[in-house]
């Protein structure tokens, strides 16, 4: 039972990962029905905006508290990646909203490429390791659970929330909401539908920063590949929990966490996202809306 209870937390922290890039993911689909496939890089620029911050708040204030580093590596991570979301979405992907559905599609694989180049020269292609920020692990009974883990599950709960708060509760949200339901018409109706979708971008690299901070922050280290594998898996995620769904991207987070950490743990672990995509093509096969996702009306 201690060994299960283990490999829970273990995977419901790499499943809170997951989740919070999928929902960047899941609110981008849901605006304008693209999927940003350059939103996994987004979130590798957020870890190496926040390493970056790291070296050179220790290089120049030696003996800062940590929880004053990892509030101050959020909050440039998090302005970092949303000031280069804006800039790809207003000049990659606005100039082609009206177009063909497959040209977003490959200019977001273009970007995709373009910013793990841009890392992979101009920080080069070697891990870049850092300190253990939160080395702080408490045993309760037969199962440790660290500081770090609970760091993350506290960051997930209350993004989760907040999230679903300002798109169910706020202007923004009401404004988010009719732009997915009808672009023109929410425009017709006074909505500035371009700052909608540009805000929409820049929440998802906010969200894809803390994801990038608290995934450097659990492993230690960064490199300029970290964008693709993660970032297939939140989609992945988004998918199975049903994209458009808030609470869908979380929930598919948490189970291909869920499903990596157990396969890991009692299986062959080369075969681990074997078993994680086997199981998002079940639940497509016989709910091809994923877990949480609504039918899409066909307007006519």
């Amino acid at each position: 039972m201690d060994y299960f209870i283990q490999q829970l937390l273990n995977g419901l922290t790499l499943g809170s990962i997951y989740g919070l890039i999928a929902i960047g993911y899941t609110m981008v689909y849901g605006i304008i029905g693209m999927i940003n496939f350059a939103h996994g890089d987004v979130f590798m620029l957020g870890g190496f905006a926040a390493l970056i911050t790291y070296l050179v708040l220790v290089s120049l204030f030696a003996g800062l508290p940590v929880a004053v580093l990892l509030l101050v590596m959020l909050i440039v991570a998090m302005l970092m990646t949303s000031l280069w979301n804006w800039v790809i979405e207003r000049i990659a992907y606005r100039p082609l909203r009206g177009s063909f559905r497959l040209a977003p599609l490959i200019t977001a694989i273009g970007m995709s490429i373009v910013l793990s180049n841009f890392i992979q020269v101009a920080q080069g292609p070697r891990n870049k390791p850092i300190p253990t920020l939160v080395g702080d692990v408490y045993n309760l009974g037969g199962v440790s659970i660290s500081l770090k883990q609970i760091i993350i599950f506290i960051v997930t709960i209350v993004l989760l929330a907040a999230f679903w708060y300002l798109v169910n509760k706020t202007a923004l949200g009401r404004a988010q909401r009719a732009t997915e339901q009808d672009r023109r018409m929410a425009a017709l109706l006074g909505i500035n539908v371009d700052r909608t979708i540009s805000v929409t971008f820049i929440m998802g690299a906010a969200l894809a920063a803390v994801a990038g901070t608290m995934y450097l922050m659990y492993y230690g280290v960064a490199n300029f590949t970290d964008g693709f594998v993660p970032g297939v898996k939140a989609f992945t995620a988004a998918v199975l929990g049903g994209i458009g769904s808030l609470p869908g991207a979380v929930l598919g987070g948490l189970m291909i966490g869920l499903i990596e950490s157990f396969w890991s743990g009692n299986f062959p672990i080369a075969y681990k996202d074997v078993a994680t995509y086997g199981i998002l093509a079940y639940v497509l096969i016989f709910k091809p809306t994923g877990i949480l996702g609504r039918p899409e009306v066909e307007k006519v």
